[in-house]
């Protein structure tokens, strides 16, 4: 993906001081289950196997950022990562 390629990569305990929009990022409602999907995926890979994945999201600027991190759980709204630190989920683009 190569719009992906110009991300702003951060550490995952940085993601606190961010403020993220309160807008959905993902105009298609397939789109959106993709991403539920690919999140309860690296889920499981992040409880059964500590397999970290890269998440791209944006913030309230629109700026793409990504992190590479364990994702813990995954809420209705919110996806957990170590140390309680958490994203929204409706500002995530992709996982991978």
């Amino acid at each position: 993906m190569n719009h992906l390629t110009s991300s702003y990569t951060i550490q995952k305990e940085d993601i606190p001081q961010l403020k993220f929009s309160k807008t959905e990022t993902l105009s298609s409602p397939i789109k959106r289950k993709l991403r539920s999907h690919y999140l309860e995926r690296a889920t499981q890979l992040g409880n059964l196997l500590k397999t970290k994945v890269k998440i791209y999201f944006m913030d309230s600027t629109n700026k793409l950022i990504s992190v590479n991190t364990t994702i813990w759980a995954v809420t209705s709204n919110f996806v957990v990562l170590k140390q309680g630190i958490t994203i929204p989920k409706h500002s995530i683009i992709y996982i991978e």
